[in-house]
């Protein structure tokens, strides 16, 4: 086994350890992820944090039955930054749907009738949109849900915990964008499922309190804006504003 399979196993289940592996395969992600999108990548791009996430997903699913761990890695990558590019063409002409979870609007039962709220939801928006929209808004919803479910809580749960005054609004988006900005903040976050709350801190000037009291949603819109959810993504596009830059830590 080459050194590099053996520092993935090694690093599996140590967060120290899997923090130095990526600083020292950096550029080698940044070439492979730029070899798969056929353009320049940066650290600032959109395909980084994609091609971070998928090699910490090739280090979770790596062993030395499967060879190489970088020829794992690449091909991980590779698909998860065609997927992406496809997924933007796909729904570049969609309508955004706007799920009342992110402004706290839902019934308090929501929680134990998340079937029922999925389907009301969807008979909302029919008048709307066409029925693909309306099957891919129900299928995305279900795919957010069950990568929720890995963190202890439900999509419908973010109708207690989004934030209502504005500071805390601007807290919470300027929260978001650094966590998503850095895929060694969300690669820790989905190896423990748990938001890294002092790193995210210290990196974003966002107080303590702030992160932990509207946590379901930080680690919600993460997994939105980062994985495939061009529908419900489109909701929280005010994240990527420039206006969200600022931290109110109020």
């Amino acid at each position: 086994m080459d050194e590099m399979s053996m520092k993935a196993i090694a690093s599996k289940n140590n967060e120290r350890q899997f923090e130095e592996l990526v600083n020292s395969t950096k550029q080698w992600i940044l070439r492979t992820a730029a070899d798969a999108s056929r353009h320049y990548v940066s650290e600032s791009d959109d395909e980084w944090s994609i091609a971070l996430s998928a090699f910490h997903e090739a280090v979770q699913h790596y062993n030395e039955e499967k060879g190489s761990f970088l020829s794992l890695a690449s091909v991980v990558i590779k698909r998860r930054i065609v997927d992406h590019i496809r997924s933007q063409g796909r729904y570049s002409s969609e309508i955004a749907v706007l799920p009342d979870a992110f402004e706290g609007r839902l019934d308090e039962d929501t929680a134990s009738g998340i079937n029922l709220k999925v389907q009301e939801q969807i008979t909302r928006t029919s008048m709307e949109n066409s029925t693909g929209q309306t099957e891919r808004t129900r299928e995305e919803i279900a795919e957010l849900q069950e990568i929720l479910n890995g963190y202890g809580f439900s999509f419908f749960d973010l109708a207690e915990c989004s934030p209502k005054a504005v500071k805390t609004k601007k807290s919470c988006c300027h929260a978001i964008r650094t966590l998503i900005a850095s895929a060694v903040l969300m690669a820790l976050m989905r190896l423990k499922h748990l938001l890294p709350i002092r790193k995210l801190s210290e990196a974003s000037g966002v107080i303590r309190k702030i992160l932990e009291r509207h946590r379901k949603y930080i680690i919600a819109s993460a997994e939105i804006l980062v994985g495939d959810f061009p529908i419900l993504g489109e909701y929280l596009r005010s994240v990527r504003e420039e206006e969200c830059n600022e931290s109110c830590n109020t």
